[in-house]
């Protein structure tokens, strides 16, 4: 286990690396936030903070040397910053994990592979291949962007194939993967951590009805 008093290192300085960098401090961790942001609100409530570019090997290599560790706190940092630090300190998740992460049609591809069950969905490369995705999984339908959509953003829905050339326009006319609708009857968030020994664990559902 990592001792109390070990230093975290996470990329990125938005709110979720603040709430990470909060719950560190209570189990008695130091955190060093690095980001190319001058403002950071992660940094705030850190011990040490490293504002540089994600290619910055040299101050890349300052970071690690500081930290007993490294994680990242939103799923958008590239991927070659991951694998630069991953030959210097050790990075949880890993590179291997975040590219799938980075990208929706190789992270459904991935769930499909081990079996899971994701929404119906089609690769939609370019605006002729939207006609072809929607024949196979129909509308109403969600088009995504492959990359970099987060919070709704870089998604539009169609109701209809009629929808295509207005969706189509609104992801901006980047890569995409289109995702059919589920009807479903409840929803469940589980959050599950792996260690690096193999051990896993959960915290369980909520099993009162509303």
């Amino acid at each position: 286990m990592l001792p109390p008093g070990s230093t975290i290192g996470i990329l990125g300085g938005g709110q979720l690396g603040r709430m990470l960098g909060l719950a560190a401090a209570q189990l008695g961790f130091k955190v060093h936030i690095y980001a190319p942001e001058a403002e950071s609100v992660a940094a705030e409530v850190t011990t040490h903070h490293s504002q540089a570019a994600w290619d910055d090997e040299p101050r890349l290599a300052a970071f690690a040397a500081a930290c007993d560790i490294v994680t990242f706190e939103f799923e958008n940092v590239p991927i070659d910053t991951v694998r630069f630090l991953s030959g210097h300190v050790a990075v949880r998740p890993g590179a291997a994990g975040l590219e799938i992460a980075q990208d929706r049609l190789a992270e459904k591809n991935f769930v499909a592979g081990l079996g899971g069950r994701p929404a119906p969905f089609a690769a939609v490369p370019d605006r002729a291949a939207l006609d072809a995705a929607l024949g196979e999984v129909g509308a109403p339908s969600i088009l995504k962007t492959v990359r970099m959509g987060y919070d709704g953003k870089g998604q539009a829905r169609l109701a209809a194939a009629q929808d295509a050339d207005a969706a189509w326009d609104a992801i901006g006319r980047h890569a995409a993967v289109l995702e059919g609708f589920v009807a479903f009857a409840h929803e469940f968030s589980v959050i599950l951590v792996r260690g690096i020994d193999g051990e896993v664990r959960y915290w369980d559902l909520d099993r009162q009805r509303p």
